[in-house]
């Protein structure tokens, strides 16, 4: 047996690293909520799950009043139960993002658990199609960095032999976006990917019109340019373009996802296993995708993304935006361009219990 004997949360604020800006908001902090999870025969999982600068106590509120309650008891080796009674205990707040962002955090632990007792790491135990993905950056294309600064930034990435940048997109006019877009291709070359991410702050029209402006650089993909629950609008941008629409980190339904493949809005998945509810509904997700054709590049968490994306036969990217060196023993290990997905057994992520403690919110 491995009964679940314990169960705590608790908030972590994490600093950026550096200003961080996009057509909508600034990062300002990440509210981490850990989750530890310990059963009868003395294995312990830690869990993890994220905010953007709001929402964290409501999270945590959702986890200690109401989920891990529930998890006492339970079989720790049934995840896939464990995970359909939770969700199905949480009705009234289902769809949505508190629901899901705690359920996230149970969920990493259930499977820390799991991979700790087989003793293998994640990216072989959810699938083990091979052990290393391609990288792109994201942290030198933010929205309020000048060209010359995007370009620098560019070329380093290209130095260290990373296979695409991200570009911030939404400034005031298409000439500028375009202009911004132009520099980076012309100082990089053909050779590497340039996505671009206008964070929901688009109409169907608007994004049409400058996808036609961007299409010359062979930008490879346009993510978010509408809020998430414009699936109609997204249709009409992806069948207007030969750029491809990316969504996913603004979603946290499986039906969801299923929407928007059936009906041809989406070309690129980038479904965030924190936002999506955890591992297992991510898994489901990007198979759904491979059913479709389309590859998954998730959002952000490039720590546990790695494992995921290595994990899967239709995934693409890994996302370079680091974010938990503030409370990690070891960082993410890059060779050739390449983010290695983590060889020991668990989620992978070495915490460092002390600093965890020193930003623990009271």
């Amino acid at each position: 047996m491995a009964v679940l004997v314990s169960a705590e949360a608790y908030l972590v604020d994490v600093p950026v690293e550096t200003v961080r800006t996009d057509a909508m908001q600034s990062f300002i902090k990440q509210e981490t909520l850990f989750v530890e999870l310990a059963c009868d025969d003395g294995m312990a999982g830690t869990g993890y799950s994220y905010t953007i600068g709001t929402g964290g106590r409501a999270v945590l509120s959702m986890l200690r009043d109401h989920l891990l309650p529930e998890l006492l008891g339970r079989d720790a080796r049934n995840v896939e139960g464990t995970w359909r009674a939770l969700y199905d205990s949480t009705r009234a707040t289902s769809v949505g993002a508190i629901t899901a962002l705690a359920m996230a955090a149970v969920d990493l632990a259930l499977w820390d658990l799991r991979c700790l007792r087989a003793g293998e790491p994640l990216w072989r135990l959810a699938g083990g199609f091979r052990d290393s993905v391609p990288l792109y950056d994201t942290e030198g294309g933010w929205l309020q960095l000048d060209a010359d600064e995007l370009v620098s930034s560019a070329l380093e990435a290209r130095e260290q032999g990373w296979k695409g940048v991200k570009l911030k997109v939404g400034r005031p006019t298409g000439v500028e976006d375009a202009a911004r877009v132009r520099a980076v291709r012309e100082a990089i070359g053909d050779d590497m990917d340039i996505m671009v991410d206008a964070n929901q702050s688009m109409t169907a029209p608007e994004a049409i019109r400058r996808a036609a402006l961007l299409e010359p650089y062979d930008v490879a993909w346009f993510e978010e340019p509408l809020p998430a629950d414009d699936v109609a609008g997204h249709e009409r941008l992806a069948a207007s373009t030969r750029i491809p629409v990316a969504v996913g980190e603004s979603m946290y339904s499986i039906g969801h996802f299923r929407e928007y493949l059936h009906r041809g809005a989406a070309g690129i998945v980038q479904v965030d296993v924190a936002r999506i509810g955890g591992i297992t509904p991510w898994l489901k997700v990007a198979h759904l995708a491979e059913a479709f054709n389309v590859q998954v590049c998730p959002h952000f968490l490039m720590e546990i993304h790695v494992s995921l994306v290595a994990a899967v036969p239709n995934g693409r990217y890994v996302e370079h935006i680091p974010q938990l060196r503030a409370i990690t023993t070891d960082q993410l290990s890059i060779v050739d361009g390449h983010a290695v997905a983590p060889d020991r057994p668990g989620l992978g992520i070495a915490w460092d219990r002390d600093r965890v403690d020193d930003h623990r919110v009271a």
